[in-house]
């Protein structure tokens, strides 16, 4: 029983062995589809413990085995009790030379727990670890030192996968909250009266913070949804254009809102003008709002975003138990356009915004291989093995969301391409919905990987 499974990624084994050792790690390995949360990291891979909340409040304890430290070719972890006094579990991480260049990575597993049921979450975290070195060493090309970035949003789906991008690269992330700091990487951040050091030291800001927009649009919703935008946006920006030798760049989360809920098959790319609707008016003064820090002459950077593919957040986590149970299908006639993207590609789309001196303004966070409401559904029933012909009438999102909700959010038709992308020549993971889709919920009818990095399964059951 157990797994040995190998893949070869692009890093020396040094730098191998560094990005596991670093903060985020075991955040950037975790399977979305997996009902498990870090609920503490190991401080060290040499004798530290990680801990994993499972569901029914069981913690999954990993212990790192100072015996099997041996840097930076090898660090082991065991499962300790209560959970491992039932389930034996020791994995040792293996980073050796590959012949070719680059580094064999091995993962060896000790455990009663078959092969089959181990091998979609190790070949997720081959293809994550080889495309996260890939886009960190693209970065190191236009900004070879580490950063300093300041990140509001941090506790969020979102912010709390950016971050662990961040700082798995090398970069150092102080999280803005709005609460006392209760550890030494947090400064309180009062959006109304935002005090005069809170960015000193900080190359870099990334503000994601927002009040969430899945939900009826009424009239105190929509306020609370406009102003938690604007107001805290302009602040931060106020703040980083007067902090003496502060921020370098100001980078800010919008949507494909601004395109407005409907415009036919026209083509939208980042010089299109804004639609009507209420999500356009809230996507354009939330990009105007950084209008300081642009006076002030730091680079800004407003990614608009299109639905993020993730089981663990938006649409993805509403359809996947549906379609899982062979109750999915086409929104309506399903000829809208819906502009997705793979959650990780937009992480690398902001820690691309952070680090490349050349990208600035709006930009379209979308993936290149456009689809339609029809061709999604098809191409998720497919992945899931599951039929998808039940269409959804347009009254069942209007129950949720009212009618006006219904229409700009779950009705939306935009035809987006990433065209400022595109011309940086931007290398995107997942550019088309399929690989997407396998990738994030472990489907792939084989051990194949992104088309940047493939994988080779060694999958040889001890």
């Amino acid at each position: 029983m157990g797994l040995t499974y190998s893949s070869v990624v692009p890093a020396e084994p040094d730098e191998v062995f560094a990005w596991h050792s670093r903060p985020g790690a075991i955040t950037r390995l975790m399977p979305p589809w997996q009902p498990v949360r870090v609920a503490r990291e190991a401080p060290s891979v040499r004798d530290g413990q990680a801990v994993l909340a499972l569901p029914g409040g069981l913690r999954w304890v990993a212990g790192h085995d100072p015996s099997g430290y041996h840097p930076p070719r090898q660090f082991a972890d065991v499962l300790l009790p209560p959970l491992g006094a039932a389930l034996h579990w020791r994995h040792t991480h293996q980073f050796t030379p590959a012949p070719a260049g680059g580094t064999m990575v091995v993962d060896v597993v000790s455990t009663p727990v078959p092969a089959r049921v181990l091998r979609p979450m190790f070949a997720y975290r081959h293809r994550q670890l080889a495309a996260d070195l890939a886009a960190h060493a693209r970065a190191r090309e236009v900004c070879p030192e580490p950063l300093t970035v300041a990140l509001t949003g941090a506790s969020g789906l979102i912010g709390s996968s950016l971050a662990a991008l961040l700082t798995t690269g090398g970069h150092r992330v102080i999280r803005l909250v709005r609460r006392a700091p209760q550890q030494a990487d947090e400064r309180e951040w009062r959006p109304d009266a935002p005090d005069s050091e809170l960015l000193a030291g900080v190359d870099a800001v990334v503000h994601l913070a927002g009040a969430p927009i899945g939900r009826r649009f009424t009239e105190e919703n929509k306020r609370e949804i406009l102003a938690s935008r604007t107001g805290p946006t302009r602040a931060l920006a106020l703040l980083a254009a007067m902090s003496p030798g502060g921020p370098r760049t100001f980078v800010t989360a919008s949507a494909v809102g601004f395109y407005g809920a409907d415009r036919g098959d026209e083509v939208l790319t980042e010089n299109s003008e804004r639609g009507g609707g209420f999500l356009a008016d809230v996507a354009a003064a939330w990009e105007d709002a950084t209008a300081p820090a642009t006076a002030a002459g730091i680079r800004t950077v407003q990614v608009r975003t299109g639905i993020v593919q993730t089981p663990r957040g938006g649409m993805l986590r509403l359809l996947y138990p549906l379609f899982e149970a062979g109750l999915g299908g086409p929104l309506g006639d399903g000829t809208g356009w819906q502009p997705w993207i793979e959650i990780d590609d937009l992480l690398d789309i902001y820690l691309r915004a952070v680090t490349d001196p050349a990208v600035a303004g709006p930009v379209n966070a979308v993936a290149p291989g456009e689809a339609r409401n029809a061709e999604y559904a098809r191409t998720l029933g497919r992945v899931l093995r599951r039929p998808a012909l039940i269409p959804v009438p347009p009254f069942g999102p209007q129950l949720l969301l009212g009618a006006e909700g219904a229409r700009e959010l779950a009705a939306a038709s935009q035809r987006v391409h990433p065209v400022a992308l595109a011309a940086a020549g931007h290398v995107f993971r997942y550019p088309h919905l399929e690989g997407a889709l396998r990738h994030v919920l472990g489907r792939h009818p084989s051990p194949a990987g992104p088309q940047s990095a493939p994988i080779r399964d060694a999958a040889a059951s001890e």
